[in-house]
């Protein structure tokens, strides 16, 4: 790992295992903000994941973000069956700042640069605080991105195919704990109405199902009376009784004091790293609450940026693979069950032996 800035705080690192193969932090040029780059593995192929542009109170934080996440791409990668490794990228943005268009353009330009000095090991698309356009700013600088706007060639977005995926998963958990996928009439509490969360709150409320939704934009109440959700503030979504909790804003929201305080039989959400800990698996079995784990519902994204970009692409075979996701989902609770473990184990189970029967690459 390569340390180009000075800190006044490793807190954030301590006690988080390092796997990763190569790891670049450096000082973007143009916007002296820190970039991370995390290259997890390449073990089934290039290594692709989202970037990330978001506050966070030291770049140590940004730093052990960048790590978990690229982790996780790793896994959702293997379940998703795609010969692509697991990668990321974050760009901290300290608490307080707000970049003009040029101070975000130079940011993305100083991620290209970095990315470019990986020598093909990483591959970029949007993610939080990102965007198809500033994918193509990317582009200036590497041609080891994906997700550009149409009109630059590219795939575009995948937030319709994450929700797809996810909804596919809300379907698998449905079926697994009533026996049926019905949606309508179901409760389902939805935090997050970003890009996939707002996607996926309107596919559920047509199919009609009872919405109960949360945001911290206090401007998605419009949109969420649309639906004819009922709003409740962000720190008391999760006490709501349901059917499903449905976690879509950012990751570590499945703390041990959340899962202790949840209502509901299963949780299936679009967010990454929902879990704090890893023993918040075990604890959410304990308390008879079923979990998709995240990085095999969310993998929609990342199948149709893989797939899609694809010299010439059959999109209706990838929307094929987005929709596949729920039967995986529905394989990882079969094994769970049938093997005494925690869904989370099945999963990593299913990444590991595709993992392991890659070949390494050096």
């Amino acid at each position: 790992m390569t340390l180009t800035h000075p800190t006044t705080s490793l807190d954030a690192l301590i006690g988080l295992p390092f796997t990763h193969e190569r790891v670049v932090i450096t000082t973007g040029i143009r916007s002296g903000l820190v970039i991370t780059v995390a290259v997890h593995s390449t073990r089934l192929g290039q290594a692709l994941g989202g970037a990330r542009l978001w506050q966070y109170e030291n770049w140590t934080d940004a730093v052990a973000d960048a790590l978990r996440l690229s982790a996780a791409m790793t896994l959702k990668n293997a379940v998703a069956g795609l010969n692509r490794g697991g990668g990321k990228s974050v760009i901290h943005l300290p608490f307080g700042v707000e970049l003009s268009e040029a101070e975000r353009r130079d940011a993305m330009l100083d991620l290209g640069d970095a990315i470019e000095s990986l020598d093909g090991a990483y591959m970029t698309a949007e993610d939080v605080g990102t965007n198809a356009e500033l994918m193509a700013v990317v582009k200036e600088r590497t041609d080891h991105v994906c997700g550009l706007p149409a009109a630059s060639g590219g795939v575009g977005e995948p937030a319709d195919a994450t929700a797809a995926g996810v909804y596919a998963s809300v379907l698998a958990t449905l079926d697994a704990l009533f026996g049926s996928r019905e949606v309508s009439g179901r409760h389902i509490v939805i935090s997050g109405l970003g890009q996939v969360g707002g996607r996926l709150a309107a596919t559920l409320a047509a199919a009609g199902a009872r919405l109960t939704v949360s945001d911290v934009n206090l401007g998605k109440q419009e949109f969420a009376a649309g639906l004819g959700a009922e709003w409740v503030p962000v720190d008391e979504v999760h006490h709501v009784p349901a059917d499903l909790f449905v976690p879509c804003g950012l990751g570590g929201v499945l703390t041990a004091r959340v899962i202790g305080e949840l209502n509901v039989l299963g949780v299936v959400g679009a967010a990454n790293n929902q879990l704090a800990q890893p023993e918040g698996a075990a604890q959410l079995d304990a308390r008879g609450i079923l979990w998709a784990p995240d990085f095999v519902v969310n993998a929609g994204g990342v199948i149709y940026l893989a797939l899609a970009s694809e010299p010439n692409a059959d999109l209706a075979r990838v929307a094929e693979r987005v929709a596949a996701i729920g039967d995986v989902v529905a394989e990882i609770f079969t094994d769970a069950r049938e093997q005494g473990i925690t869904t989370l184990a099945a999963a990593e189970r299913l990444a590991a032996a595709r993992l392991d029967a890659a070949r390494p690459r050096r």
